[in-house]
């Protein structure tokens, strides 16, 4: 069982965002790590720690910032549940758009294993990987700047975090 949470806040999970009248499931995977092993081998060769940092840090942040655009896209174009949404950088700190976009392996999603069922959604084949992630043994991603998640539309849908299971 879970352990309890306190003030008496309720154990939630994914599946309470999808509507059983209908509703979409999402899945997305993107990267900005192509490409960027030979100037990180160079970095290396010369011993320029900082430079290496900075570009592995700079391939995150843009990896984010793609994931965060696509979800975007997703709420006012794709699935256009919020068209005339126009969100500005505070409002999206906050979280105040309408749906969610969680990642195996963070707090609402913590087992890394449906990282092997989101990649089948998206279309892995034993030659294609989506966006050109490739999954380790460990299910970790490669290239490591890659997000990857599942789109929830519910009006209702909030990121949580599920408690500790005893």
């Amino acid at each position: 069982p879970q352990v309890k949470k306190r003030d008496g806040k309720a154990h939630m999970c994914l599946a309470d965002f999808i509507d059983p009248a209908g509703d979409w499931l999402g899945g997305f995977a993107v990267t900005a790590g192509h490409g960027i092993e030979t100037k990180l081998a160079e970095f290396k060769a010369a011993h320029d720690d900082y430079s290496d940092i900075l570009l592995k840090a700079l391939a995150d942040r843009l990896a984010e910032a793609m994931a965060e655009r696509m979800h975007a896209h997703v709420r006012r174009d794709l699935w256009a549940y919020a068209p005339d949404e126009q969100l500005d950088n505070a409002a999206l700190i906050r979280e105040q758009y309408r749906g969610i976009r969680p990642a195996p392996g963070y707090p609402a999603c913590p087992d890394h294993r449906l990282k092997d069922t989101l990649f089948d959604l998206l279309g892995r084949t034993d030659s294609h990987d989506p966006a050109g992630i490739t999954l380790t043994t460990s299910l970790a991603m490669l290239p490591t700047a890659s997000v990857s998640g599942f789109y929830f539309g519910h009006p209702q849908a909030e990121y949580f975090g599920v408690a500790r299971i005893d």
